[in-house]
């Protein structure tokens, strides 16, 4: 089929399947990781809140391994100033299948996306595709500031460049444009 210029950019179902997208995915992330993550904040949450602060939430921390999962680092103060960067999941403290839910869901989003549409042709599944991105980068962006933990004009949470970057943009679009190509050549 050639290349329909006619067609509208989906703009309102893109941005609505790329935010459920990221919703969804924290959501499973949640649920199998919380508990886990409880478990592990219990002492340090003892100590913090002996020494009269606040624990960590666990719903922070999941979104930390969301983030981790985007291969965005979580960030510290380190001694001595700067920053020390960690991803929990290639530390060993969550399990590495957490990396596959990003690019998982991001298929899936481009070929819901795709299929919806209609598109058969693998260049316009691609770009359309992409435009998952504009509802996916929205929370991904916002989660970047909410799961932050601060104390004392401190913060610790993950990386806002990469988080807004690789989280925001390249995984949505990459992931999303793969998907929307996969569901345009496997269309009837």
């Amino acid at each position: 089929m050639a290349h329909d210029t006619s067609r509208a950019v989906p703009w309102l179902p893109a941005a609505v399947t790329g935010v459920v997208a990221f919703a969804l995915e924290y959501l499973v992330v949640y649920l199998w990781q919380a508990n886990r993550v409880r478990e592990n904040l219990q002492g340090l949450n003892a100590v913090i809140e002996l020494l009269g602060g606040q624990g960590i939430p666990a719903w922070k921390v999941v979104g930390w391994l969301l983030y981790n999962a985007h291969f965005v680092d979580v960030t510290r103060p380190a001694l001595g100033g700067g920053r020390a960067a960690t991803n929990l999941i290639a530390g060993g403290n969550a399990p590495q299948l957490l990396y596959v839910l990003p690019p998982l869901f991001l298929l899936v989003a481009g070929v819901v996306l795709v299929r919806y549409v209609g598109l058969d042709t693998p260049r316009d599944g691609a770009l359309c595709g992409t435009v998952v991105s504009l509802g996916y980068a929205i929370p991904a962006w916002a989660g970047v500031f909410a799961v932050r933990v601060t104390s004392d004009g401190t913060w610790m949470g993950p990386a806002v460049v990469l988080g807004l970057v690789l989280a925001g943009v390249v995984y949505p679009v990459v992931f999303g444009a793969l998907g929307g190509a996969l569901a345009a050549l496997t269309s009837d």
